[in-house]
């Protein structure tokens, strides 16, 4: 399987990805808040982190390989089908609170199994542009 360089993976996010980001984001904040930390991933540009410290950021176990949704990004990148990039809300380690993985899940974990050093492209934007 290929390595996960940049060339699998586009710059800017598929256009649904920010109501996927919205619909998991209301899940744990008010709906204003959510509508608001969209809306500033939107605005706030590209910037590449690697798969595993994405992973422990946010506290989330690695999905199994087996995995509907990992799988199938596993076999984009096998076809070398360019991915979504990710869209996070900063974490605190000081106040407790994990980064927020608010859509590309599956991608981090498709993308670890391929290379868990690869940089993938995120938007990540800080809790306090929900506010």
């Amino acid at each position: 399987m290929p390595k996960a360089t940049v060339e699998l993976w586009k710059n800017e996010p598929d256009e649904h990805d920010f109501p996927a980001a919205l619909d998991y984001l209301t899940l744990v904040s008010p709906p204003a808040t959510a509508e608001r930390l969209v809306q500033a991933m939107r605005a706030v540009g590209t910037v590449q982190r690697k798969a595993k410290d994405l992973l422990r950021a946010s506290g989330l176990s690695l999905l199994p390989m087996d995995n509907f949704h990992v799988r199938a990004d596993l076999r984009k990148i096998k076809r070398a089908q360019r991915l979504s990039p990710v869209l996070l809300v900063r974490g605190n380690f000081q106040q407790g609170y994990e980064l927020e993985i608010a859509d590309g899940y599956h991608r981090i974990c498709a993308s670890w199994y391929t290379d868990e050093n690869a940089d993938i492209p995120c938007r990540i934007v800080d809790p306090s542009a929900g506010r």
